[in-house]
């Protein structure tokens, strides 16, 4: 029987302190919920999804992150992804699609700081120059061997990571800032 007062626990607890050293923080537990559906449905959604390779889109405290042609990974606040999948499923009830609560998935790790470039660049592949990665860009890639989903936000760079490569990443990060 499972304990009434266990508490979830991060990927990434207990190293606040490295994450800190490298202008960086876990942005822990947030909604992850994968989209999968024709991109002429994105009229039926209450919020906006990005048609545009590599751009995300904010409305509705919900964040939608271009993965595909036809697949959007949609943030919210912690807890949040029942809600979103729901909404999601009775936007698109009738047609072809899939919503998947993928929270569990991945890890965020927020870097904070212009050293950031320097410190991304290190270990991956994309050009992170301001005349091509700006706010509202995001992008799958390679981050140190490692598969990350990359978001630029204002003032910050948020890094999506496998659960079980968080600890690697963090390792990475202090080893070459």
């Amino acid at each position: 029987m499972a304990d009434a007062h266990a508490q979830a626990r991060s990927p990434l607890a207990g190293r606040a302190g490295d994450l800190a050293a490298v202008g960086a923080a876990e942005v822990a537990f947030l909604a992850q919920v994968d989209l999968r559906a024709d991109p002429s449905l994105a009229s039926r959604l209450p919020f906006a999804l990005p048609l545009d390779p590599n751009a995300w889109t904010a409305g509705d405290g919900r964040e939608a992150l271009w993965l595909g042609p036809d697949e959007w990974l949609v943030v919210g606040a912690p807890g949040s992804a029942p809600a979103i999948a729901a909404e999601l499923g009775r936007s698109l009830a009738g047609e072809h699609h899939s919503v998947v609560d993928t929270s569990a998935n991945r890890t965020v790790v927020e870097l904070t700081g212009d050293a950031r470039f320097d410190l991304l660049t290190q270990g991956c592949g994309l050009d992170l120059h301001p005349r091509s990665w700006r706010p509202g860009r995001c992008a799958q890639s390679l981050l140190a061997r490692v598969p990350v989903l990359l978001q630029e936000r204002d003032r910050a760079t948020r890094v999506f990571v496998r659960s079980s490569f968080a600890a690697h990443l963090v390792d990475w990060f202090t080893a070459v800032a």
